[in-house]
């Protein structure tokens, strides 16, 4: 699974918008200045989480972005959704879309697994969680492993 540039700034849009509070509105700028996102690409981004019902706009002087609902119910799997498409894919397509045949028939189990494993976990990791640094005890159990640091 590769998490791209596109889901990694609407992600930390999204905390951006979560640390500030639900009454509070922040401006494009402010949140690109504060994560170092190029302004241009985030306005892009913030369109696509206002039509996924993630964040809505508000025009004026006191206008900016703000989240839709509160962030203790937005998953890290819904910004990436909204911002990327599915969470895991091969080639681009959806797992349970793929055939296999032979030796490499088992593989649609193991990209099925995958996936399960991915939404488990990103599923299960709100933007609350991330912004008050309190990820879930057993995500933070699975970074316990001196492995799970290592790039092999």
């Amino acid at each position: 699974m590769r998490i791209s540039a596109r889901a990694d700034y609407a992600v930390r849009a999204a905390l951006e918008l979560a640390a500030a509070g639900d009454d509070t509105s922040l401006k494009a700028e402010a949140i690109a200045s504060a994560q170092g996102i190029p302004h241009k690409f985030l306005e892009g981004i913030l369109g696509d989480l206002r039509r996924g019902g993630l964040v809505v706009s508000q025009r004026g002087g006191r206008g900016g972005y703000r989240l839709a609902r509160p962030a203790d119910s937005i998953a890290i799997a819904d910004v990436i959704r909204v911002a990327d498409g599915p969470l895991v894919s091969v080639r681009g397509v959806r797992p349970p879309e793929l055939s296999y045949c032979g030796p490499a028939e088992s593989l649609l189990p193991l990209w099925i697994a995958v996936r399960a494993n991915v939404r488990k976990i990103l599923g299960a990791v709100t933007l609350a969680h991330v912004a008050a640094a309190k990820l879930p005890d057993d995500v933070l159990s699975l970074t316990e492993d001196p492995e799970a640091w290592t790039n092999p």
